[in-house]
């Protein structure tokens, strides 16, 4: 299966903490582990304290969800990125957060970062609207 196209959003940076956004466009988990595999080739994305993913695949066969998430030790990071992917109810798409540790705990505030990045990466490719 060929590498399906990966986009990049914009950071946001608070107390020293950088987050950045990055997009594809999946439809089997074997494309995710492709794009994340690409992704960690990356030293910058590779040497991110967390990268914190979530994936929703449809599969119209059997009317279900193909989903999963992943915290990379951002406690609960990635079951809440996952529930951002449920609420848009986007399809067929890997979120991945990469987060570069500034030094200065954020507290509850990395969660908002997290999920405002993925959703404006979401709005930017056009998965999720502004409303």
């Amino acid at each position: 299966e060929e590498l399906p196209l990966i986009k990049h959003g914009e950071t946001i940076t608070d107390r020293r903490s950088t987050f950045q956004p990055h997009l594809a466009a999946v439809v089997t988990p074997k494309q995710v582990q492709r794009v994340l595999n690409h992704l960690y080739e990356n030293k910058k994305i590779a040497s991110a304290t967390h990268n914190i993913y979530a994936y929703r695949i449809y599969c119209e066969d059997k009317n279900s969800f193909l989903q999963d998430c992943e915290d990379d030790g951002e406690t609960a990071a990635g079951g809440r990125l996952l529930h951002l992917l449920q609420i848009l109810d986007v399809r067929n798409v890997l979120v991945v957060v990469s987060r570069w540790y500034g030094g200065i705990l954020l507290g509850p505030d990395r969660f908002k970062h997290i999920n405002n990045c993925a959703r404006n990466i979401l709005i930017q490719e056009g998965y999720a609207d502004t409303s």
